[in-house]
Formats: structure tokens, C-alpha cells, sequence
């Protein structure tokens, strides 16, 4: 029995995959509040959550997004101070390495405001960081 309604079919192509299910409300607040908390790792986590996550769910989106603007914007801070460490290291023949420490504020800041935002966006409640770069919109 063959429907004659129905395109024929190419034997050798391989199967669709069936578009994935959208995000329950509880399922969409927890995946935005751990691409937050996955922050105190660096980016992955929060790279791997929107990617995965940001055509499920416009909570995800939303809070994917942002975390992961602030996680690079926290790569560029580090990449940044650690250049002008370096620098000031060569020009003041090594004295500038007692500036070292500067390299571990943009780790500190993260794990402090990614835990304050989690805490926020596990409520349901949208969390914008007080300095990110918007690169991703």
C-alpha cells in the first residue's frame, strides 16, 4: 500500500533528523541559569549551553547570550592585563611582575557576578552584568 499523495523517496538518502523539542518553562530557566554558573569554568560551558540550547528555549537565548558575553569579555580583560604586565615587566626589568596578581581580577569578577546571576536567573528573572561587551546580539 503506497500513498500516491506522498513525493517518491531516494532509497540512498540518508534520514532526516526531526527538529528537537522546545524547552518546558522549568527545563528553559535551568539551562539560562547554568550557562551563568558555567562561567566559573571560562567560556566552554557557557558556549556549549547556547549553542545547544538557544532555538529551544528564548529564556536560553537570552541568558546563553549574555553569559557568554561576559565570559568573553572576561578573555579579553585577561588577554589585556596580561600583555601590560608583560610589558611593564620588560620595561622596568622585572619589577613589573609584582603586578602579576592583576591577571586573577577578571577570574575573581567572574566567579563572583556568574554566581549572582545564576542566583538571579534561577528564579526566572533575566540578569544583565553590570560591564560586558555586547558582542554577540
Amino acid at each position: 500500500m503506497t500513498d500516491s499523495n506522498l513525493p517518491p523517496q531516494d532509497p540512498n538518502a540518508a534520514p532526516q533528523p526531526s527538529p528537537a523539542a522546545p524547552l518546558s518553562h522549568e527545563q528553559d530557566v535551568q539551562w539560562g541559569s547554568f550557562a551563568h554558573l558555567g562561567g566559573i569554568l571560562g567560556i566552554l560551558p557557557s558556549l556549549i549551553i547556547w549553542l545547544v540550547f538557544k532555538d529551544r528555549g528564548s529564556f536560553t537565548n537570552t541568558e546563553g547570550k549574555e553569559a557568554l558575553n561576559f565570559q568573553i569579555t572576561l578573555v579579553l580583560a585577561t588577554v589585556a592585563l596580561w600583555v601590560l604586565t608583560t610589558i611593564i615587566t620588560v620595561v622596568t626589568f622585572g619589577f613589573g611582575a609584582l603586578f602579576g596578581f592583576l591577571t586573577y581580577i577578571p577570574w575573581i569578577l567572574g566567579v563572583i557576578f556568574s554566581i549572582i546571576a545564576f542566583m538571579t536567573a534561577k528564579d526566572g528573572n533575566h540578569y544583565r552584568y553590570p560591564f560586558a561587551l555586547r558582542l554577540i546580539k
